[in-house]
Formats: structure tokens, C-alpha cells, sequence
């Protein structure tokens, strides 16, 4: 599905660079369930972003889905990504001015998806998350599991081919947490590939592969017992 070769990410200081990423070589294949762990500092967070199409790498070849995304144009890029990503954030990033609903129909006003079928895959998204009673509701009076949980259904709509999960169960208690890593599990077993950064063993363990990264290396690699 995606394809890392000589991967860098550096920025320019002074007399000299400072790397993020150095010579990362990464095949993700459709259906995997990919955990990338480290430290702080490791790189985790800007492998997913580069990954995501967020971000850009100084150096390297980045192939999704057979497309040479390091030769593409920021609008063909930013297609691919809209149809075929979604990524869940730690920190939620919903819409604070837009309600549940809102929050969900925005992906979709982006692919501009016609307003009939938009609204049956709402209501649809809706019913699949058990979130129909909040669709009204602002981000700030749902709780932390909530608004995680909203997250992950707008990741879900596009019905993406790739979910992106940076500490997605970062700022939530273990039970909250646990009901988002099933919910992952769920997904991944209905045929969409996920990869996650996380610190947690317990949530890399839902996973068939763990990637260690060291001061931007990939340091090893290991297959989970799942």
C-alpha cells in the first residue's frame, strides 16, 4: 500500500542540519495493523505526517498506492490524501464552532460528496458510532472519550483505505482508551489498514507489527504474537 525509500527530514540551522529522519525504509501492506514506538524525540509524529501527506520530506521517495507522491503537485496530493486517509489526532482536532454532525459532513464537503448521499452517510456514521443523541452537540460539551470517539468516525466516513492514528488514546482513561484501540481492531479485521504512534505496549499490542525508532532511525522491527 505505501512505500518509504531513503526517506530524510531535516531542517536547516546555522552552519548545519538538524535530522528528524534519517535513511527511513518502511512497506506498509493493505490490511496491516503497523505501531511505530520511540521516545520523544524519535520521530514518530513526523513519520506519520509524511505518511499522511501532511508533511514533506527533505530527501527520498514516497510511494502510495502506486503513486510517486514526492512528484506530485500539492492539489494532486491533497486528493489522494482527502479520498484514501484518514487521520485521528490526540488532541481530537474537531471544529470547536461546528456541532457532531458538522464535524462529520466536513470530509465529505470536501470531496464534495452531493447532499443527499452526504447526509445518508452521516446519519449512517451516526447510527455505527452510537453518537446519534450528540449529533446537535458542540465538541466542548462532549467529554474526552466522546470527542475521540467523534474523531475516529470522521476519520471512518471517507471509508479510508488508511487510518493514521497519532497517540490516539493519548489524553483519554483506560477505558475510553480501550474502547477506541477495539474499535481500531474492529476496523483493521474489516479490511483498512491502520498504523499508529504510540507509547502504549498494550495498545501496540493490538497490532501485528511494532517499529522501534531511535533519534529518526528505524532502530528494529518486530511482529506482535496477535
Amino acid at each position: 500500500m505505501l512505500k518509504l525509500k531513503n526517506i530524510f527530514k531535516y531542517y536547516s540551522s546555522g552552519f548545519g542540519k538538524t535530522y528528524v529522519l534519517q535513511d527511513i525504509n518502511l512497506e506498509v501492506e493493505k490490511g496491516e495493523f503497523v505501531t511505530i514506538m520511540g521516545p520523544s524525540g524519535a520521530g514518530k509524529s513526523t513519520l506519520l505526517h509524511i505518511m499522511g501527506m501532511l508533511d514533506d520530506p527533505s530527501d527520498g521517495e514516497y510511494y502510495f498506492l502506486d503513486n510517486p507522491v514526492h512528484k506530485l503537485g500539492e492539489r494532486q496530493r491533497s486528493q489522494l490524501h482527502s479520498h484514501n486517509i484518514g487521520f485521528v489526532f490526540q488532541s481530537y482536532h474537531l471544529i470547536d464552532e461546528l456541532t457532531v454532525y458538522e464535524n462529520l459532513e466536513t470530509p465529505l464537503l470536501y470531496r464534495k460528496v452531493k447532499g443527499a448521499e452526504r447526509k445518508s452517510m452521516v446519519c449512517d456514521t451516526l447510527d455505527r458510532f452510537q453518537i446519534v443523541a450528540k449529533q446537535k452537540l458542540f465538541p466542548s460539551q462532549l467529554s474526552g472519550g466522546q470527542q475521540q470517539l467523534v474523531g475516529v468516525a470522521r476519520a471512518v466516513i471517507i471509508n479510508p483505505k488508511l487510518i493514521l492514528g497519532d497517540e490516539p488514546t493519548g489524553n483519554l482513561n483506560s477505558e475510553q482508551g480501550e474502547e477506541i484501540m477495539e474499535l481500531f481492531k474492529k476496523l483493521n479485521q474489516e479490511g483498512t489498514t491502520i498504523v499508529q504512534v504510540t507509547h502504549s505496549e498494550r495498545n501496540a499490542s493490538y497490532g501485528n507489527r511494532i517499529i522501534h525508532l531511535l533519534d529518526g532511525r528505524v532502530e528494529k522491527e518486530r511482529n506482535t504474537n496477535r
